[in-house]
């Protein structure tokens, strides 16, 4: 062991040939101290070599980890000393340089090992020591503060070494006030971590990034942090509460590209800053053969994702709350959580938490949507148009009127539409809500049910599956992408195919009135006619004013279509009126 302390060496190599490649390397065997360095090398992105004795060495992915690593070393070693005896104190010297090693068992060797020795030996105990390259790579990108300590001549080395110290009094991060939050879902996309080892996917990574970023911004509730200030991160080991606090956000989406061959691997995940706690994490593995579809399908499939993780979380956090001291914000949250859920209870529970927001802030355009929808919600249970359809339309055109870029909005103004049976209008409509936010998967699954109605069925069958894709267990998407197959399978004589996605619509809402008939009259139509009784006579339990009159007057499906509906119905033996 050295006097005045242990050697602790990081080395950087830089890859210039197939035997060398970019690593940070850090020395030290102590009792007591081991585990504690093998912690703090995993978790900088580092492996451990050259073990022996009182050192240590690790090479490190990039000098911003070396140096990140050094300091934190140095800090658990003051802690650790502070709780020992004053006369026994742990110090170590660590050497940081950018340069040529290659691995030889296991050993580090090279010009980039060496010179690291020299820079650990010029270091007082507990204190690092940089050579300019490696001060050059950290340059603004960690809170810390260097001292130029000039030109050293170092044994073995023919050339002056320019050598740059840590300040000691910048050894900790620098304290960072805190930004308040906003009202709404905030959160920012940090830089994704390129695991390949290859340069050339830093733009895949990067441009992931990018769209995932541009994505959730056109979500209007959320708040989000703008590319040039995540990127600020880029190349660090970053702590997420520190992101939070320092952003003022929530919510921080981290992730990482790994290329192998013509495979690509790209994991995400959400967490909650405040806490660390994960909300969230996928991985994908995709095929490179078209590398920019591979790069819009995950950023489609991440904020499709992400959207009702985020609702889910922000409702969890406002559970924390009496519901007397909800705002307007806070009870549209519980209301959309609720509404989600696909339950008549929960969706009577959303009204009225959409009322409430309402009289606490009349000029809220999302608490009028949501309650324009939960409406919709109710008339699909009820089978009443003339009451109830009137009032979602009125709240949708508020909503519209307060927030025209509302995605919501437009859903419940298209839904009315179809109601209504003015389809046209109704698609218009529909199809704004998703130029809005192309991720709405509600809305896709909703576009696919105007569509059928209107004899498109391929581009309604395209839609309807794309929005099982985006949010496979949602249980409103799945209603209303069930609903919409089994009416294209009706028109088209697929009366098997009908029944099957009709029953799947009828698992996730029990209650769904819609369902229920086209599920009687395909049975009936196959000519299951034991079956198809069966269907009716919960129809009818469900719905007792149910009859063919009913139909003609109320239900959007029109034409041929509507003709052979109501032939099922009959010989299912619904009544005339």
């Amino acid at each position: 062991m050295r006097p005045g302390g242990n050697d602790l060496r990081l080395r950087l190599a830089r890859r210039s040939r197939p035997s060398l490649y970019l690593a940070a390397v850090f020395a030290a065997d102590i009792a007591g101290y081991s585990r504690l360095m093998d912690e703090l090398i995993a978790s900088h992105r580092g492996r451990i070599f050259n073990t022996a004795g009182d050192s240590v060495v690790a090479d490190f992915a990039s000098a911003v980890d070396a140096v990140q690593c050094a300091v934190a070393v140095q800090g658990a070693i003051a802690a650790e000393d502070a709780g020992g005896a004053p006369d026994e104190p742990m110090q170590y010297r660590i050497g940081i340089h950018l340069g040529d090693v290659m691995v030889d068992g296991d050993n580090l060797l090279g010009d980039g090992v060496n010179i690291a020795a020299r820079l650990e030996a010029l270091a007082e105990p507990g204190a690092i020591c940089l050579s300019a390259v490696v001060r050059d790579q950290v340059g603004n990108k960690l809170p810390l503060a260097f001292d130029d300590l000039g030109d050293q001549q170092v044994k073995n080395i023919a050339q002056a070494i320019r050598v740059y110290r840590v300040h000691a009094g910048a050894s900790a991060p620098l304290p960072v006030a805190a930004l308040p939050l906003p009202d709404k879902p905030s959160i920012a996309v940090l830089p994704f971590q390129n695991m390949s080892g290859d340069p050339d996917q830093e733009y895949f990574a990067d441009g992931i990034v990018e769209e995932i970023t541009t994505a959730l911004s056109r979500i209007r509730w959320f708040f989000v942090i703008a590319r040039n200030s995540t990127f600020t991160y880029k190349g660090r080991a970053v702590d997420v509460k520190h992101v939070g606090r320092e952003l003022g956000v929530r919510y921080v989406l981290e992730g990482s590209v790994r290329k192998s061959g013509n495979r690509i691997r790209v994991t995400a995940q959400l967490v909650e800053a405040e806490t660390g706690n994960h909300v969230w994490a996928e991985r994908y593995d995709r095929n490179l053969a078209d590398i920019f579809a591979v790069q819009d399908e995950i950023t489609e499939r991440v904020v499709a994702a992400i959207e009702p993780e985020l609702y889910a979380a922000e409702q969890v956090r406002s559970q924390n709350k009496p519901p007397d001291s909800l705002d307007a914000w806070e009870c549209a949250i519980r209301a959309l959580s609720l509404i989600g859920q696909g339950t008549r209870d929960e969706n009577t529970e959303a009204e009225g938490l959409c009322r409430r927001a309402i009289a606490i802030a009349p000029g809220y355009g999302r608490a009028h949507s949501l309650l324009a929808w939960a409406l919709l919600r109710r008339s699909d249970w009820a089978g009443d148009i003339i009451t109830i359809v009137p009032e979602a339309g009125a709240e949708a055109r508020i909503a519209l009127g307060l927030d025209d870029r509302d995605p919501w909005a437009h859903l419940a103004h298209g839904v009315v539409r179809f109601r209504m049976r003015q389809q046209g209008e109704a698609e218009r409509a529909v199809r704004r809500a998703l130029d809005l936010n192309p991720n709405f998967a509600l809305a896709h699954a909703r576009l696919a049910g105007s569509l059928a109605v209107q004899g498109g069925y391929q581009e309604a069958v395209d839609s309807a599956e794309h929005a099982l894709r985006l949010s496979p267990r949602d249980r409103n998407v799945g209603t209303y992408a069930s609903l919409a197959l089994a009416g294209v399978h009706f028109a088209s004589g697929r009366y098997p195919e009908c029944a099957t996605w009709a029953s799947n619509a009828i698992e996730k809402s029990p209650e769904i009135v819609p369902g229920h008939f086209f599920l009687t009259a395909a049975l009936a139509m196959e000519g299951d006619l034991t079956a198809a009784v069966e269907a009716r006579n919960t129809l009818l339990r469900l719905l007792p004013d149910y009859s063919l009159t009913w139909v003609t007057q109320n239900s959007p499906v029109t034409g041929e279509l509507a003709e052979r509906l109501r032939e099922g119905l009959r010989k299912a033996g619904v009544p005339e009126g």
